[in-house]
Parts: structure tokens; sequence; C-alpha cells
């Protein structure tokens, strides 16, 4: 895993205002996301923020650089676009514009889970959408803010057979990951939190 740069640092520091910045390695750079909603992406040492409107907006007077990703080979332009120099300098117009790029994410997350039902979820099936439902669980949103731990125990509550891999499919859920490739730290944490659990 690539160690934390002094970009991502520098633009953690510079947008904190916004509220708890993560910053996670995503496609051989990094994500920043607040609450699990990605809202800008550090590559080659260089911050992109999230396309929006006020961005839209800024970019008439001043053309910014979109992201390039090259997939296989194939360049593909994704919709963020680069905080250059003069925008770094503008310090409260970076804010005003990355908390635009932060509710424009927002507000496409909020529309994505009205219509995700929880067995469109990585690791989830029809039978786990129906468990959860009898345990009180119903959407994507209650698992969300509920987290893989407080709903494994409602399920237990419902099914005393839900073991560590019910644990680890509702984490993988929850992060949007495969539970085989949730990062081995997870993993332990949950494993233990799991162990302790059975010893009550």
């Amino acid at each position: 895993m690539k160690r934390r740069n002094e970009v991502v640092e520098q633009s953690i520091d510079a947008l904190s205002i916004l509220g708890d910045i993560e910053s996670r390695t995503q496609f051989g750079g990094y994500a920043l996301a607040i609450e699990r909603v990605v809202f800008a992406y550090i590559d080659d040492d260089t911050l992109y923020l999230r396309a929006s409107e006020a961005l839209r907006l800024y970019a008439v007077q001043r053309p910014l650089e979109p992201l390039v990703y090259r997939k296989r080979g194939i360049p593909v332009t994704l919709s963020y676009f680069k905080v250059d120099q003069h925008l770094w300098q503008d310090r409260g117009q970076l804010i005003r514009l990355s908390a635009s790029s932060l509710q424009a994410a927002q507000a496409e997350a909020a529309a994505k889970n009205v219509s995700l039902r929880l067995k469109d979820l990585p690791n989830l099936s029809l039978r786990m959408e129906l468990m959860l439902h009898k345990a009180g669980i119903s959407s994507v949103q209650s698992l969300q803010e509920m987290g893989s731990r407080q709903s494994w125990l409602k399920l237990r509550s419902v099914n005393k057979h839900v073991g560590l891999k019910t644990q680890l499919a509702l984490e993988g859920a929850i992060s949007g990951h495969h539970q085989a490739a949730l990062p081995a730290e997870v993993k332990e944490a949950l494993s233990s939190w799991y162990q302790e659990r059975l010893r009550r």
C-alpha cells in the first residue's frame, strides 16, 4: 500500500473545514472522501475535484484540465478537474469549489441509495436481504448508518448461525468491496471483535 504523500496531507489540511476527510488508495492514486463519499482524487501528486455546477461555472473563466486515466492503455477522461496553482493560492475559492464537489457527490450517492436495494450491494444475496429485513434493516442507508458490527448483532438476534463470513460480507457490502478484497487489517479487526463476541 502506498504511504500517504505530501499532496494528500496538504489537501486534507486545506479542506479540513468540510469535515473529517479520509484518504484511501484507488487506481494508483488516492481518493478523498467524507463519510465514504468521494469528492476529490489525487493522481501523480495533483489534486482533482469532482465535477459540480460551481466548478463548471468557474471553468468558464479559467479552463481546468480534466483527469485522464489510462485503462488498459486507453485514455479515459473522468469527471474530475485539476486544481491548478492559481486555485491553490485562492484558498477561499478552493474551499467553495470543494464544498460544491462534495455536495454533488453526496446528492448522487443519495439518489443511488434510494434506488439501490440491499441485495444489489457486494456480497449480499436476496436471502441475506430478507434476513436483514427481518432484523429491522430495510435499506442501504440504514445498513451504512448502523455499520457492519451493529448490523451483525441484529442479524445474530434473528439467526444464531450467522458467523464471521457474514460479518465480513456486511463490511464489504458497506465499503463496496468483495469480502475477499477487504484489507488484511480490517479482516483482523473484525475477526478479533467476532471472537470476543463468541466468548461473551
